[in-house]
């Protein structure tokens, strides 16, 4: 026993150099690893880019759910695809060639649904679908070095610096026009017919929100693609909605809960190896679960427990 104390006593000052060293390299292979992105060039820009179109986004996104524009959003999105193609083989600008389309389908869109009985949504179900396969032929039969993958899911870490200065663009076109016509949009979002009623030129503001939808488009179709750039859109702003009632909180909201979901999916998505844009989507998802079940205000929780409870 006596021996047995001898080797427990003994035994801690001969392994401390060893654990000491073992923790050393396990927390400096950690740090590694943490920082690895932070030392590439292409991840630095892919970060800051994605936090960019995140403002751009979430600041557009409080209006869209105000005026309940979310399927236009993604009618836009699908729409933009042949003008992406068509930009790419005459040797335009993307940017270009997707905002022409992308607004040339709303005007489409409104013009259908004037001169038809059909409802807005039957008419935007036909008119993006249509312009979404007609651009898929196009990309399948126009010589070119697209890859039909990025166009539907985002390349952020392959991004060139003319892509990016596009992008910077167009996100600025957006942020800009909105910072000037804030109230206008706002009134007409939340009530076009009190807007109407004091004056304010409605058509006017339809097509100027429409013409920074498909610029916010433009904006996020590197990072998160024709297929998720609608989440980017709707997402941001429904999660602030459920948080608050004032419309400069929810704004703030957006902006935070985005910035945050793109820097940190785009962070994820090289440790991961998965889709940018994927990650992207999935982190604003689950941020919008975490409002919808525990805000404070609108959770399905807090709400649950404000209800009075029955007397058994």
């Amino acid at each position: 026993m006596e021996g047995h104390g001898c080797m427990i006593d003994v035994a801690p000052p001969l392994l401390a150099p060893l654990l000491t060293s073992l923790e050393a390299i396990s927390l400096g292979a950690v740090w590694n690893w943490l920082i690895e992105p932070f030392q590439l060039s292409f991840m630095v820009r892919a970060l800051w880019v994605s936090a960019f179109v995140g403002v751009v986004c979430a600041v557009l996104s409080c209006y869209i759910t105000l005026k309940g524009w979310s399927l236009m959003g993604d009618a836009v999105s699908h729409a933009v695809v042949p003008g992406v193609v068509v930009a790419y083989a005459l040797g335009l600008p993307f940017a270009l060639g997707a905002f022409v389309f992308g607004f040339g389908a709303t005007v489409v869109i409104g013009y259908v649904q004037s001169k038809t009985r059909l409802k807005e949504d039957a008419v935007i179900g036909v008119i993006f679908t249509g312009f979404f396969a007609f651009g898929l032929v196009l990309a399948t039969k126009i010589p070119s070095n697209i890859d039909l993958f990025h166009i539907l899911f985002g390349n952020v870490l392959g991004i060139s610096e003319q892509d990016i200065i596009q992008t910077l663009i167009a996100g600025l076109t957006t942020l800009g026009i909105i910072l000037l016509r804030r109230k206008d949009l706002l009134l007409f979002c939340f009530d076009p017919n009190h807007a109407k009623a004091i004056g304010l030129n409605t058509q006017l503001m339809y097509y100027t929100l429409l013409s920074v939808l498909a610029l916010t488009i433009v904006t996020a179709l590197q990072t998160a693609g024709i297929v998720l750039v609608v989440a980017m859109l709707v997402t941001p702003g429904a999660t602030a909605y459920l948080l608050t009632d004032r419309f400069d909180h929810m704004l703030m909201l957006a902006i935070a809960t985005s910035v945050l979901s793109c820097f940190l999916g785009t962070y994820f998505s090289y440790h991961l190896d998965a889709p940018t844009g994927g990650c992207i989507v999935v982190l604003m998802t689950l941020l919008f679960l975490a409002a919808m079940f525990f805000g404070s205000k609108y959770g399905i929780f807090a709400h649950a427990a404000s209800q009075p409870k029955e007397l058994s």
